[in-house]
């Protein structure tokens, strides 16, 4: 198969791959083989040695379909391309399944605390280890069928690790990538590095043009508030990126897997996408099983895509297999005992016995057909699903009724269980949980069935996709829209002083709020789509693992935009008509707060941390110091200028301020005119 006509290798390509910009987008790229007397082999990484053995011998095993899960194929070359994501073994302090995130609140009763307890303050120690918890590895895989050759035929797989689930950047690549390693060999590689070297760094939210060769890459990447706090960065520096609120333009990518086909995935089930919605929603255990390892990631994908704003903490893994560690600790768990909030997508039919504890099981996709066609985008890399599946889709909801034979077929399948999927795949759910939110049949029957034309079935999925993907979005805007008055910033009130301290958030009680919430209702779209017992999925919301590390996050964009629209307040204030109302008293309060906020952008600057509009912050409230110095009495000035740290803030020439154990800076002003 010869590589894509789109894309050529410059002839005039002198670059060398930088290592560290190339770290900005990618940890490695990796070729492996499947050889039958060892097993997995990297035959190459690069950069070398950016992975320990552990990590290597775990990317090795997600990077093949697995064996037993894989129907024949006769044709010579069949390629596909699907993704996984790893857990890092440089974080010993983690527990051994249970994110870190999850353990303030998901095992608390909420209800059962003293009161002190159950309030909910904003830790200050906001910055994460440097290390990311988890690696997503890309992967290109090829079959070729060759009777010549020892069980008639060979596989290798090329993959792309990264720190970031860009899915929207990595596949478009590895269509690329894939077929011109296998026409050039391990100098792909090398071309490949080159170019993403030279990409700027991944800017959140933002639609990136990326060159790659002779062709360009336009992606929109996931927003920062969908992205976890693994990437190193600060509460803060995440806060900023964050800040402002959400945008309203919904053609923006509001969550992870924003191009996830949807609608493909689960045509066979969508009555069932509300249940799967909450149990997203309150980090329940899901085992999507799959025939293929790109259905199955397509299928973990969407469910996450599906939650959208919510910043999701459930530990998803879209390809799992027997060789994860993790494995081992899922596999001895009993009846009865707690299985940790896990997205698990597998094609190993084993799954179905060794996890057969895990509450909630979803079959989705068809058996592989025998197409050379490569799983290239999102919506080509799911199998399309025959109208004749076993779910509820768009062909019974045209009837408007169930048809008897549905019913009886949905029934049987219950009683089966889902171990009948060793004998043949169907699309089903298995859960006992009853949802509180009612399927909208008003949305799906304005999804379109375009039939069994692929050209336009791929067209119509775009659309089915958007209506799909803007309905949950509203619907979980709208449940998460109550937290609202915990998550709002101030700003100062007309005549007050910008200089005194902004008031806190309103600190957040878990018992005050469900109390509230039930008196006051939950609002005429949820009211319409949910049950009588809807309080009670907003208690497992709380209790569950995505409540708390969203709610933070959210916490912190409103404290960073509070400061933001108080010290804009501060640049703008007359402050001679401030003070001209203010008693002697409020005055000497109003020059302490001044002095105050001066040495701490003193001391930004110095420590090199300063905002960019420092500067004539500091300008400005020297000026601001000086005037109200100006009013007060003579026998205060004199007290106040004994202290020589003060009295140089004060002078008039350009002076050195230096605070106590930093380095000087000027800070020197002109003397404030009198008016």
């Amino acid at each position: 198969m010869s590589r894509s006509p789109s894309f050529s290798v410059k002839q005039e390509l002198s670059l060398k791959p930088d290592p560290e910009s190339l770290q900005r987008w990618v940890v490695a790229f990796c070729i492996i083989r499947f050889d039958l007397e060892q097993g997995q082999l990297i035959e190459e990484c690069y950069p070398p040695g950016c992975l320990t053995q552990d990590e290597e011998l775990e990317v090795a095993f997600s990077s093949f379909p697995d064996s037993v899960s894989q129907h024949q194929n006769r044709s010579s070359i069949h390629d596909c391309i699907f993704f996984f994501r790893i857990q890092r073994q440089k974080n010993p302090q983690q527990g051994t399944v249970i994110p870190s995130e999850i353990t303030e609140i998901g095992n608390r009763d909420v209800s059962s605390k003293p009161k002190e307890e159950k309030v909910i303050r904003r830790s200050k120690s906001g910055v994460t280890n440097k290390g990311s918890k988890y690696l997503y590895g890309f992967v290109f895989n090829r079959q070729r069928h060759d009777e010549r050759l020892k069980r008639g035929g060979e596989q290798k797989s090329i993959v792309i690790l990264s720190h970031g689930p860009y899915s929207s950047v990595f596949r478009p690549l590895l269509q690329i990538m894939g077929p011109l390693y296998f026409d050039i060999g391990k100098k792909a590689i090398e071309h490949i590095a080159s170019y993403v070297s030279t990409w700027p760094a991944p800017v959140p939210g933002k639609l990136m043009e990326l060159p790659i060769g002779n062709a360009m890459l336009k992606v929109n990447l996931p927003p920062a508030h969908s992205l976890p706090l693994e990437s190193g960065l600060s509460f803060e520096e995440s806060a900023s990126s964050m800040a402002p609120l959400l945008p309203n333009n919904q053609s923006v990518p509001q969550g992870l897997f924003h191009e996830s086909d949807l609608f493909g995935t689960f045509r066979g089930l969508l009555l069932q996408l509300w249940l799967l919605w909450e149990l997203l929603l309150i980090g329940e255990p899901l085992l999507i099983i799959a025939p293929t390892p790109p259905q199955c990631c397509e299928a973990v994908a969407s469910l996450v895509s599906l939650v959208a704003p919510l910043l999701c903490s459930v530990d998803f893994r879209p390809y799992f297999t027997i060789h994860d560690p993790e494995f081992a600790y899922l596999n001895s768990l009993r009846e009865g005992d707690p299985f940790p909030p896990m997205v698990l997508g597998v094609t190993n039919l084993f799954f179905l016995k060794s996890l057969r504890y895990i509450p909630h099981i979803v079959s989705v996709g068809s058996p592989a057909s025998n197409s050379t066609r490569v799983g290239l985008s999102s919506r080509s890399s799911t199998g399309r699903l025959s109208g004749q599946s076993e779910g509820f889709g768009l062909q019974q909801l045209s009837l408007k009724k169930f048809s008897p034979s549905s019913l009886l077929s949905a029934v049987k399948l219950r009683r089966d269980g889902p171990l009948c999927l060793m004998t043949e795949h169907k699309e089903a759910i298995w859960s006992s949980y009853a949802p509180t939110t009612k399927p909208d049949t008003s949305i799906l029957n304005r999804l379109i069935d375009a039939g069994m034309s692929p050209r336009v079935e791929e067209s119509m999925s775009v659309v089915n996709n958007e209506i799909l993907r803007r309905h949950f979005l509203e619907l979980t805007t709208n449940f998460l829209a109550p937290f609202g008055p915990y998550l709002r910033a101030t700003t100062p009130s007309e005549g007050s002083s910008p200089f005194v301290d902004p008031p806190p958030l309103p600190p957040f009680n878990a018992n005050e709020f469900l109390s509230s919430l039930a008196a006051r209702g939950v609002g005429k779209f949820l009211s319409k789509r949910m049950k009588s017992n809807w309080l009670e999925l907003y208690r497992r919301f709380l209790r569950g693992p995505n409540f708390l590390p969203w709610f933070q996050r959210r916490r912190a964009v409103a404290e960073h935009e509070q400061h933001r629209l108080w010290r804009q307040a501060r640049m703008k204030t007359d402050i001679h008509q401030l003070i001209s109302k203010m008693s002697e008293l409020e005055v000497v309060d109003s020059f302490n707060a001044i002095e105050r906020h001066l040495l701490g952008d003193i001391q930004l600057q110095q420590s090199g941390k300063a905002a960019a509009d420092s500067a004539a912050m500091c300008q400005k409230l020297k000026v601001d110091l000086q005037a109200v110095f100006n009013v007060l009495p003579k026998d205060m000035q004199q007290l106040l200028l004994l202290n020589p740290q003060r009295a140089a803030l004060l002078q008039g020439s350009p002076e050195l301020t230096k605070l106590p154990g930093r380095p000087s800076i000027q800070v020197g002003v002109a003397p404030s005119t009198p008016r």
